[in-house]
């Protein structure tokens, strides 16, 4: 009779594979299958032991080629054969990671489960840029979104709440949406001039900025068009971005982004 795995659903944070936890390391190591996502970067898949299944279930925008529920099955299935099962996602998978929707799916088959948490991209763009999420005068508190409803539904968020000037604002998955995001801000009640901040790909090798104001950020992004995930900051801590020496802080960036971020 085969034994019954488990199931690690590990935040894999946002990229740089020094910013992976010890547990999520051992984990990672010790798998007999690695079910990974899209936003998970080459250099922590290759910290996965030599001869694991190596099983990519990644999404894109309007390109799904695995949907939800067959994770859940492969996931299921994996575990059933009696394998250890890292099933890493990008960030934290409590914080827009579907985490507790694949633990509930598996503890409801008897499956053994547990979470180990990551660096969620907000965290890790903060430290990257040294942009404060919070600061004393600036911001006393810190909202996370995403910036896409299942199914491109509308963005039914509650805005006035969303455009409290006394928080930041931090979107997720929002490149599609940043356009609409910024006029239902702005109509209620975030000024056109507030900063924002774009970063792809943050705290690896490819991440790159891109600074605007809340009124200009969606022609900018459609000028510079992003590679790689690209989380948004959204507030008056922004600011503080220019307090440092931007263009050490700048890495590898395209050259009209450059521009951008020079000019704005």
């Amino acid at each position: 009779m085969t034994t019954q795995g488990k199931v690690y659903l590990i935040g894999a944070g946002p990229g740089d594979a020094e910013l992976l936890t010890l547990k999520a390391l051992r984990l990672l190591q010790q798998a007999d299958a690695v079910v990974y996502d899209r936003l998970v970067s080459p250099e922590i898949l290759a910290l996965a032991p030599e001869g694991a299944r190596m099983i990519p279930v990644g999404k894109a925008p309007h390109n799904h080629p695995v949907p939800q529920d067959r994770i859940n099955e492969i996931l299921a299935d994996l575990a059933l054969e009696g394998l250890t099962v890292a099933r890493l996602k990008g960030g934290d998978p409590l914080i827009f990671g579907r985490g507790s929707e694949e633990a509930a799916h598996l503890r409801a088959l008897g499956i053994d489960v547990e979470y180990v948490p990551g660096i969620t991209a907000a965290q890790g763009a903060a430290a990257a840029t040294g942009i404060p999420l919070t600061h004393r005068g600036l911001a006393s508190g810190v909202q996370y979104i995403t910036g896409h409803r299942q199914a491109d539904r509308p963005l039914d968020m509650d805005w006035h709440k969303l455009a409290d000037p006394d928080t930041t604002l931090i979107v997720y998955m929002g490149v599609a949406n940043i356009g609409e995001i910024a006029l239902r801000l702005m109509a209620a009640g975030m000024p056109a001039s507030l900063p924002v901040m774009a970063i792809a790909n943050a705290t690896t090798a490819r991440e790159t900025r891109l600074l605007a104001s809340l009124g200009d950020i969606a022609p900018k992004i459609r000028r510079s068009p992003p590679d790689g995930p690209v989380l948004f900051v959204i507030g008056h801590v922004v600011s503080l971005y220019q307090q440092l020496d931007t263009e050490s802080l700048i890495k590898e960036a395209p050259a009209d982004m450059v521009a951008a971020v020079a000019h704005a």
